[in-house]
Order: structure tokens, then sequence, then C-alpha cells
């Protein structure tokens, strides 16, 4: 995601926005009430002349604040700012602090990610194993149902040919487990550096940007903000806490992406009985599903490659790759503050 297609939430849309809505039919509610209560009072005061012109006047100075667009959206913005501080009392809403939650999220991911695909490695191992095994059931069988013709045995000769046949029916099946497999681990592994550099960048953006912030606050009121929105110039506060949202939804949504096929992997694990030979054709389906879906926020235009790579022959002796930082790497979030 880049900062120039994201497209910001509404107030509505964001948490305080439920907060400005109780508030504003409580607000509106008051006045109703307040106005039928008063409603005898303003009778009174229109039979006289005087009261009656500075009922009016004030009538045109609400009206003039309802249809002037600049007070208009200078009130809106007090209210939203208003809302925003009493929503953050119970709800963190701070996208610094909210980015910081999600480094941890992403530790405890990281760590369950590391086991999943441990033993994913282990079953991957016991299946090349069983191929193997059956790969020589196989040849055994063939020679016996040979040396069987060779002596007129018929019936062992078709039994031992039936057996081979059988094990190669298997092994065609559980060879396709495994290139399914393969494309899961090289996802696994690869999601996993990918999350590693993700968590790394977001580390720096948060020690970096927690200082920019405080400097942009100190030079930048509120007040000044509000002017700036309402003159239609860019803020830079204004920009600042925009490009911070966008990061923080992009990060939301590549965790949400990593949490979900985990939980898919793990379904597609649990559904391999490899003991028996056996495996359920739901776990292979959700796999392939997965496959055909769109591009990935984690892997990017990898995805495909990756799958395309897949042909049985990964090497399971090599390690999960280190992250080792770079002087030329650079952070996947600077863009977004290019304003």
């Amino acid at each position: 995601m880049e900062i120039e297609n994201y497209k910001p939430k509404s107030f509505w849309e964001r948490p305080e926005g439920v907060t400005g809505g109780l508030f504003g039919l409580a607000i509106l509610g008051s006045l109703s009430y307040i106005l039928y209560k008063a409603l005898p009072y303003l009778v009174s005061i229109a039979e006289n002349s005087l009261y009656l012109g500075l009922l009016l006047t004030g009538l045109a100075a609400l009206l003039y604040v309802i249809f002037d667009p600049k007070m208009r959206n200078l009130i809106w913005y007090i209210y939203k700012s208003i809302m925003r501080w009493i929503t953050g009392l119970f709800v963190q809403i701070d996208p610094i602090g909210i980015l910081k939650t999600y480094i941890e999220t992403l530790e405890d991911n990281l760590s369950k990610m590391n086991v999943q695909i441990s033993k994913l490695k282990g079953q991957m191992y016991k299946l090349k194993d069983l191929i193997r095994q059956n790969e020589k059931q196989i040849q055994n069988n063939l020679t016996m149902a040979s040396q069987a013709k060779e002596t007129d045995k018929q019936a062992m000769m078709i039994l031992k040919s039936r057996q081979a046949g059988r094990l190669q029916d298997s092994n065609m099946k559980l060879d396709d487990l495994y290139k399914k497999m393969e494309i899961l681990y090289r996802v696994l592994t690869k999601m996993y550096e990918n999350s590693e550099i993700l968590k790394e960048d977001i580390k720096d953006q948060v020690q970096v940007k927690e200082v920019e912030r405080s400097a942009i606050r100190a030079g930048h009121s509120a007040m000044k903000s509000a002017m700036n929105i309402i003159s239609g110039n860019k803020d830079q506060r204004y920009m600042f806490d925009m490009a911070m949202e966008a990061i923080t939804d992009d990060v939301s949504q590549k965790i949400g992406e990593m949490e979900r096929f985990m939980e898919m992997s793990t379904n597609f694990m649990d559904s391999v009985d490899l003991q028996n030979g056996v495996f359920e054709e739901e776990g292979m389906k959700m796999l392939e599903m997965w496959e055909k879906e769109g591009a990935s926020l984690l892997l990017g235009n990898q995805k495909q490659e990756i799958i395309k790579e897949s042909d049985g022959n990964l090497d399971l002796s090599t390690p999960l790759p280190m992250l080792e930082k770079s002087s030329t790497h650079k952070n996947q979030y600077d863009s977004f503050f290019e304003f």
C-alpha cells in the first residue's frame, strides 16, 4: 500500500465516530427537550419587539454558523477533536501506541510460525520417507510378480501386480501432497522472513516518528491545524497523522493475512494422517483455494513465484533465513511521509 492509494477512514468509521454519534444524539435530544420547554417563553419574547429583534439577531448568527463553510468546518473540527479525546480515554486510538501493540503481536506470531514451520518440516521428512518405502515395496512386488509369471504362478502374479498398482496410486497422491506441503513450507518461510522485516521496519518508524510527532505538535497547535485545514492548506500535523494511520491500517491487514494463513496451514496439517498415509481432500482444497486468490500483502509478487518453483525438490536442511540489517535497506513506510 502506498500513501497516495490510501483512502482515510471517515470520522464515522473510526472508534471516535461511535462516541461522536452517541454524543450527537444526546445533544440533539437535549436541545429538543430544551426547545420544547422554552417554547412558551420564546412565544412571549416574540410578542415584544425589542426581544424579537434580539431573538432574530441570535437566529441570524446561528444560521451564519450553519451555512458558512469555514465556521462549520471549525466547529466540526473542534467536535471531532473532543470526541477523539474522550474515546482515547477508553480505547487505544493513538497510531504509535497501536503500532507498539502490533510489534508485540508480530513477535508472538513469529514465535508460533517458527514452531509451525518445524512441525511441517518434520511431517515432510516423514512423508518423503513413506514415499521411499512405498517405492521399494513397489519394486519388490513387481519383482515378485515377474518371478511368479516365470514360474507360471498366475494368482501370485495378479496379487503382487495389484499391490504394486495400489502403492503406485498411493504414491502419486502422496507426491501431490508433498508438493502442496512444499508450497506451504516455502510460503511460511517467506512470510516469516517478510514479517521479520515488517517488524523491524515498524520498530524503526515508531522510534523515529515518536520524536518527530512531538516536534510537530510542539510547533503546530491544534487551533493552527484547524485554521490550515479550514483554509484548504496542507497541514503538516494532519498529513503526519494520516500517514501514521495509513501505516497502522497496512500493518493490521498484513498481520490479519499472516494469522489467517497460519490458521489455514494448521488446519491443512491437521487433516494429514501420515501414520496411515491418508489425508482429507478438504485440507488440499483450502490450500488450492488460497493459491488461486489474488496477490498477497505480505508476499506481493513472490506468491506466484513460490507456487511455480515448488517441484518436490526442496532442501529441508536449509535453515530459516536470519534477518540481517543492511545499511542499504529502505524502510517500506518511508514513502508514506513524502508530502
